[in-house]
C-alpha cells in the first residue's frame, strides 16, 4: 500500500506517464472536458475536492514548468493570490512561467491534453493547464 504522495490510482498513473513537454489540465467542476481527452473525475460534491487542495498535492508529486491560466480568472477573483502563492511556492514556477489565454482559448486547449483532473472546485475560471518538466540537467 502507498503511504503518501497521489493515492488516487489513476491520477497517479498518469502523472507517472507524463514526459518533458506534455500539457494536462486541473479543472473546475464545470468546466467542458472534450470526449476524446481522459478525465480523471476526482469531484464527489460541490467544493470537494477544492481545486487548490489538488492542485498542491499534484505540484508535490510532479516537476512543473509551465502554468496556462485564463485571463477572466482576474485580478479580483478571490482564489487568485493563494492560487498563484501555490503555483509559485509549491511548484516552482516563476511568474514569467504562467502564460494567460482567454476561457475560450484555454477551452480549445483542451483538446491537447494529456489529461483533465476534473475537481469540485465552483469557483469560475479556477483551472489551470501545466506543462510537465524534468527532474534532472
Amino acid at each position: 500500500m502507498k503511504r503518501d504522495g497521489i493515492l488516487h490510482p489513476a491520477l497517479n498513473f498518469e502523472l507517472c506517464q507524463l514526459g518533458h513537454g506534455d500539457r494536462f489540465a486541473i479543472a473546475d467542476a464545470g468546466l467542458p472536458i472534450p470526449p476524446s481527452v481522459t478525465r480523471i473525475d476526482l469531484a464527489f460534491s460541490p467544493g470537494q475536492p477544492d481545486f487548490l487542495n489538488v492542485l498542491t498535492a499534484i505540484l508535490s508529486a510532479s516537476v512543473i514548468e509551465g502554468a496556462t491560466v485564463a485571463q477572466e480568472f482576474g485580478d479580483d477573483n478571490e482564489r487568485r493570490p493563494e492560487f498563484e502563492h501555490c503555483l509559485q511556492g509549491h511548484g516552482g514556477i516563476s511568474p514569467s512561467a504562467i502564460t494567460y489565454l482567454t476561457h475560450e482559448q484555454l477551452k480549445t486547449e483542451l483538446t491537447n491534453m494529456r489529461f483533465v483532473v476534473r475537481t469540485g472546485e465552483t469557483t469560475p475560471f479556477c483551472n489551470v493547464i501545466l506543462q510537465s518538466g524534468v527532474f534532472f540537467g
